[in-house]
């Protein structure tokens, strides 16, 4: 073989192992940045239940801010896990770069009685605070929060027929506004005793209240949370499939995308 052309296909050789190679730090930098992003700064979650309706939907996809409220050993967590700790062990007490949530936060937290579950809810108490509902009021401290109607919400509420859902407008005391559901008068958790928020905890309530397992619950719900256990805020949806709905949204048919997905949820802010 004439020496030219052997040496001109050794350098194309060389060129496609260097392509190769360059394009494969390319991804792995790509992935690192991603989980050190994903770790430090900014998590995505889904929403799996009814809770939060209508603030969040099932099949919502959300990014939540780990800076707003510093970091603690809840903080860091597996890639491919969402209640994998990073570590089997405490990895620190409290928190750093600790920042105090504000009532009305829509927030990401540990379950209390299982840290491998993560939970969104509404923080309403802060600590030293009393919360009671009565007759489906909101009460802090001893004051109503005011509600008023706004209108109805179209769901499947656990698989029933489609049906509008009485929607109200709570306006906490620091001035945060959101919707809350009230599917049934005199539900479960709408008389309760007076809850005392202990120091350093958080009472967290679903905005669909009938239909919500969070702190009115002491025992087989949620309970106080721990400041230590708020991983961060709910900051922006950035996807939304229509998984509640009867035609549900399908990841391996999508032909069915355009109308599965809800296209008008995506980039609203959470609120």
């Amino acid at each position: 073989m004439d020496l030219k052309v052997k040496s001109d296909m050794e350098a194309r050789e060389k060129d496609k192992d260097s392509g190769w190679w360059e394009s494969v730090k390319i991804i792995i930098q790509a992935l690192a940045l991603a989980i050190f992003i994903r770790m430090f700064f900014y998590q995505p979650f889904n929403i799996p239940s009814s809770s939060m309706k209508e603030t969040l939907l099932v099949g919502d996809y959300l990014f939540v801010s780990k800076l707003s409220y510093g970091y603690s050993r809840h903080s860091f967590t597996l890639p491919y896990g969402f209640g994998s700790s990073l570590l089997s062990g405490r990895i620190f007490d409290g928190r750093m770069f600790a920042s105090l949530p504000k009532r009305g936060d829509v927030a990401v937290f540990k379950l209390p009685r299982d840290h491998s579950l993560d939970y969104i809810k509404r923080i309403v108490g802060l600590p030293g605070d009393e919360i009671q509902m009565r007759d489906g009021v909101l009460f802090i401290n001893g004051q109503a929060v005011p509600k008023r109607f706004v209108g109805t919400f179209d769901t499947f509420e656990n698989g029933d027929a489609k049906r509008g859902i009485e929607v109200y407008e709570e306006t906490l005391p620091n001035g945060v506004k959101y919707k809350v559901l009230d599917i049934q008068k005199n539900g479960d958790n709408d008389n309760t005793g007076v809850f005392k928020v202990p120091a350093g905890h958080y009472f967290m309530m679903g905005d669909n209240r009938d239909n919500s397992s969070d702190s009115r619950e002491r025992h087989s719900g949620v309970g106080f949370v721990p400041f230590e256990n708020l991983v961060g805020r709910a900051e922006i949806i950035f996807f939304s499939g229509a998984v509640d709905e009867p035609q549900a949204f399908r990841l391996l048919t999508p032909w069915r995308w355009p109308f599965d997905v809800r296209w008008s949820r995506f980039f609203n802010l959470v609120r």
